[in-house]
């Protein structure tokens, strides 16, 4: 007797049927759609949300597949992308601007599938089309401006402290203060440190009795702003693509300077473009509460010394001219809690802490609002040719009561944790810390996509077709007992890429077609030990045995060390690289777990309770 465990025969099979229920939505394929969110940042709820875009296809005669909410946002499924664009220019010019639509795919499963959680695998900008853009970022212009920025506070924190100066100037990569009293050296010295202790100062005194203090940044305060200003831009370029709607943007860093966007599904280039071209920036202005905002909206003037804002929710207020402090003065903004209420901390540079100090001394009690402003250039139709128009969108994002003095760090409250976290996050990404250049831009089509799936798929069909044959003919029942077991594995690495949201590539095909290729060997060397004990005279059930034991360690070497290469590729590939490393990764995983699990479970089911076994079809 040679009975395999009940409860690893069990576990084996309650794997294997949770990773069918898992890697099922793939079974389904996907569809031309549109995905639609609210950009006021609200969330679409209720019946009616979706209802309301049924309804006005249907009135234009676009067919439409399927409707439903996800995460908030509307998904319009169609048959063809003919459908699909002809809906979203209805869409567009029924909304005007309410609405961010995306032009992407969505699966075909059934709703179970969906009310369940259920996703497909996430396909990578090779299989599902899309677009490829790569930024350069100046950090040669980041550091330039850190050094216009202590430029600037220097001369603010001299004139605060009283100390004469021939001159302030920035050349090249220093700071050059001149002072007019070698007396007020250390003076002088301590309060620029306090504008900012982390850079290098050098001294010097001259024989008329003038002192020169030089600021500096040295090669690793210049490569900490320069990733801060990548960082940076990298938050603001990843919020910007997230009003797209596309939850499988790739938003990464690329070399030294460079900034890689991927957006699967989206095939409106100059849609992308434009959004991620727009500059936005801050303003904190207080609130004038002396004039009527209503009055001022309805006749359309603002009090002298007041201009007329509009918050979120489309209610006017009316604020003071005089800007306190601007988003370029904002160095970090995070979401926070304080007292268990959600609240934003913000930081503020030198300039803007002593503007923010003062305001804040004379108007406690009053309130003070956040402007967000965004610029963009649009096309526009003007006497039948198309002009490129920039056009500015202002809104009051918060407006909160000054409650104590502060200065260059402080925090909002009076929001809900949602909006917090936005909030935080329009902060970070009010301002590009560097500016950005597109050095490279591709537009995949979605047919080549589908082009690459189906190939991919083909080879994978042939090579496991061929597999398949080998196994059964050479090994005889045994083989198909491997050939069951490749199976499952497909299934397992399917479900695995499945859930965890992993992006299958191209390369990534090939990974799969490589894993079915090598999962084949463990199997072999099982089978080659199995019937070497068969050639020793040893019984068929001590050969079974034997064959699992003896060849466990050479499979779990040739793997292990397989593995280290595929977590080597990953942490130093990238795009395609590294996709392949984690379908390769994975697929070692699920290696080891059917060739040294399933096979015993099955071997032990069909051969190992046979008492008069006296030979085995292998």
């Amino acid at each position: 007797m040679n009975r395999y465990p009940l409860w690893k025969s069990l576990l084996f099979a309650a794997v294997m049927l949770l990773a069918l229920v898992l890697a099922l939505p793939n079974v389904f394929g996907e569809a031309p759609a549109l995905q639609l969110s609210r950009k006021d940042g609200e969330l679409f709820t209720g019946p009616t949300a979706v209802q309301q875009f049924q309804d006005l296809l249907a009135k234009q005669n676009v067919p439409l597949e399927k409707g439903f909410l996800a995460q908030g946002r509307v998904v319009l499924r169609f048959t063809d992308v003919p459908s699909q664009l002809k809906a979203r220019d209805a869409i567009e010019a029924s909304a005007e601007g309410t609405y961010a639509i995306a032009t992407t795919f969505a699966s075909k499963a059934p709703d179970w599938v969906r009310w369940v959680g259920l996703k497909p695998m996430s396909l990578g900008l090779d299989l599902r089309g899309g677009i490829y853009l790569v930024y350069e970022v100046d950090i040669d212009g980041a550091v330039k401006q850190t050094l216009a920025r202590l430029e600037r506070d220097y001369r603010m924190a001299l004139r605060e402290k009283r100390i004469q100066y021939d001159s302030v100037d920035g050349t090249g990569s220093s700071v050059l203060v001149t002072l007019k009293d070698a007396a007020k050296l250390d003076d002088a010295k301590s309060a620029l440190m306090a504008v900012d202790p982390n850079v290098t100062m050098t001294t010097a005194t001259g024989a008329s009795g003038a002192a020169t203090i030089a600021t500096t940044l040295n090669a690793a305060q210049v490569k900490q702003r320069q990733d801060f200003a990548i960082q940076q831009n990298i938050t603001a370029l990843g919020n910007r693509v997230n009003s797209l709607g596309v939850s499988e943007a790739s938003v990464q860093r690329q070399g030294q300077n460079r900034i890689a966007v991927q957006l699967p599904g989206i095939q409106d280039a100059s849609e992308v473009i434009r959004l991620l071209g727009k500059t936005a920036t801050l303003e904190f202005r207080l609130v004038d509460q002396t004039g009527n905002p209503i009055e001022a909206q309805q006749t359309g003037r603002a009090p002298l010394g007041t201009k007329l804002f509009k918050e979120r929710n489309g209610r006017p207020v009316l604020l003071k001219r005089e800007v306190i402090v601007t988003g370029e003065q904002l160095t970090d903004a995070t979401s926070t809690y304080q007292q268990g209420e959600p609240a934003v901390s913000l930081r503020l540079d030198g300039r803007g802490g002593e503007e923010m100090l003062r305001t804040t001394r004379e108007n406690l009690g009053r309130p003070m609002a956040v402007v967000f402003i965004e610029r963009e250039r649009q096309l526009r139709d003007q006497g039948g040719e198309k002009t490129a128009v920039d056009v500015v969108h202002e809104q009051v994002i918060n407006v909160a009561t000054i409650r104590g003095v502060f200065s260059n760090q402080f925090q909002i409250t009076g929001l809900t944790a949602r909006e917090g976290q936005e909030l935080a996050r329009l902060l970070r990404a009010g301002a590009l810390a560097a500016p950005v250049v597109i050095v490279e831009q591709r537009l995949i089509g979605p047919s080549l996509g589908q082009d690459n799936i189906d190939k991919g798929v083909l080879a994978l069909e042939i090579g496991s077709a061929a597999l398949f044959l080998f196994m059964a003919i050479y090994y005889s029942a045994f083989g198909l007992v491997a050939n069951v077991v490749l199976l499952c594995n497909v299934v397992l690495l399917t479900a695995c890429l499945s859930l965890f949201g992993a992006a299958l590539t191209l390369p990534g095909i090939a990974g799969i077609v490589l894993t079915v290729g090598m999962a084949v060997d463990a199997n072999i060397l099982i089978y080659e030990r199995i019937r070497e004990e068969l050639r020793h005279g040893n019984t068929p059930h001590a050969s079974i045995k034997a064959g699992f034991e003896k060849a466990l360690s050479a499979i779990t070497d040739a793997n292990v060390t397989t593995l280290f290469a595929g977590v080597v590729l990953f942490l130093f590939g990238t795009g395609p690289i590294k996709g392949f490393a984690v379908v390769l990764s994975l697929g070692i995983l699920t290696t080891l777990f059917t060739a040294l699990m399933g096979s015993r479970a099955l071997i032990g089911l069909v051969w190992g309770s046979r008492v008069s076994l006296t030979r085995l079809p292998i």
